[in-house]
């Protein structure tokens, strides 16, 4: 039982954390600050280039401002969370964007930040296991040592000239 209670009470504390209720008087300052984040991480990721296609991530609506948000967890230290949207449900470079979101991500922003990426709920068929692929650490370093894998994707996160 206080198992559960324990839980119980972590969870809630997550909760309020992030809705902003135990931020106190500062909560106005932090959403203002947290908006501005994630309008740089918006303009970061926008310029993504599709695999398949000569459009960017913001033309095809993959990726939109809404998408992204910003929490902060700690003194200068932010969760930055992405929901992309594929073009299709079943679009076989779904992990292929999630990889390439999250390496522009990591090379560029300039502040401390944890990384989450997922795919936008009940629009690919198999979102489950893109979203496990594209937030484990290992399988993100074991796709980058590929040489045709990260190829692609310095061709798609390459900023155009």
């Amino acid at each position: 039982m206080s198992l559960v209670l324990g839980l119980l009470s972590h969870t809630l504390s997550r909760v309020l954390w992030y809705s902003g209720l135990r931020r106190g008087c500062h909560a106005p300052r932090n959403q203002a600050m947290e908006q501005d984040k994630a309008l740089e991480v918006y303009d970061i990721i926008r310029t993504i280039r599709d695999p398949e296609k000569p459009n960017t991530l913001e033309e095809l609506e993959v990726v939109t401002e809404s998408c992204v948000e910003v929490q902060e967890i700690g003194e200068d230290e932010y969760l930055v969370i992405i929901r992309f949207t594929p073009t299709v449900p079943h679009c076989s470079l779904a992990t292929l964007i999630g990889l390439c979101l999250r390496i522009k991500l990591q090379r560029c922003l300039p502040f401390r930040h944890k990384l989450e990426i997922y795919i936008s709920e009940g629009t690919h068929s198999t979102e489950e296991d893109i979203n496990k692929q594209i937030n484990d650490k290992e399988r993100v370093a074991a796709a980058m040592e590929n040489p045709n894998l990260r190829e692609i994707v310095e061709q798609c996160v390459t900023e155009p000239d």
